[in-house]
């Protein structure tokens, strides 16, 4: 129930919509810490369904693994179809909506947050309103280039995420429905199990930080030798080439 307050709060700012739109909230899944081992690059994925049937799926990435258009297609795709079993109807299948909070630029645009829809290439008619995609791009909010309203709570929802302990207060002070998830932040940071959960989280994204920076080192070395082995190659056959000729 309290976390409901905050998800509420969280989407009318991102769908722009009021929140009594988005009473009665429930969640089909909520992961606010994953399994170690088996993802180290997501913090946060909860899926939730809304009055009018539609389905909302929010995840945050902190590691760039490249193809998010793709991969949010992809999941995007599976929540769709996966709203009908075998024989269903086409009627029966609602909206799907992925969004995006990822702390890395996906896209060139000079936008904090981004939304996609399938429209028609020159008329901009929009085919069907079943898919809607959005990416809220946390590293942009240190980019002075990109424009951002202060006042737009979708803005102050992104800076609160980002974690910037100063900017928090601020916005506590300034938006009533952050003051109650910060509060509701502190609570949950002293539980022990919760606090150890989560440093073994953060532990487990530097390891994987670490482990593909090596792995780049190592392909760039192993890239280095093969051009080197296959210049002596090249060098002993020119060589065999010219005494031959002679």
């Amino acid at each position: 129930m309290l976390f409901n307050k905050v998800l509420v709060s969280f989407l009318s700012a991102v769908l722009r919509v009021p929140k009594e739109e988005l009473e009665g909230l429930e969640i089909l899944n909520s992961e606010l810490i994953k399994n170690h081992k088996k993802d180290k690059k997501g913090v946060l994925d909860v899926r939730v369904k809304t009055k009018d049937e539609k389905e909302i799926d929010i995840e945050v990435q902190i590691l760039d693994s490249g193809y998010m258009a793709e991969r949010t297609l992809f999941y995007w795709s599976k929540m769709y179809t996966g709203q009908i079993e075998a024989g269903g109807k086409y009627t029966d299948l609602k909206k799907c909506i992925t969004i995006n909070i990822v702390d890395f630029n996906v896209t060139p645009l000079k936008k904090l947050n981004s939304t996609y829809h399938i429209f028609e290439d020159e008329t901009n008619y929009k085919l069907t309103d079943v898919l809607e995609i959005h990416f809220l791009e946390l590293k942009k909010l240190y980019d002075k280039e990109v424009p951002r309203d202060e006042n737009d709570p979708l803005v102050m929802w992104m800076e609160f995420i980002d974690g910037n302990k100063e900017v928090i207060d601020v916005l506590s002070k300034k938006n009533e429905d952050i003051n109650y998830a910060y509060n509701l932040l502190k609570i949950i940071s002293k539980d022990k199990k919760a606090r150890m959960e989560y440093k073994a989280k953060m532990a487990a994204i530097r390891d994987e930080m670490t482990r593909l920076h090596v792995a780049e080192q190592k392909g760039r070395e192993e890239g280095r030798m093969e051009g080197i082995e296959i210049g002596i190659k090249k060098g002993r056959m020119e060589g065999k080439i010219e005494g031959k000729k002679k």
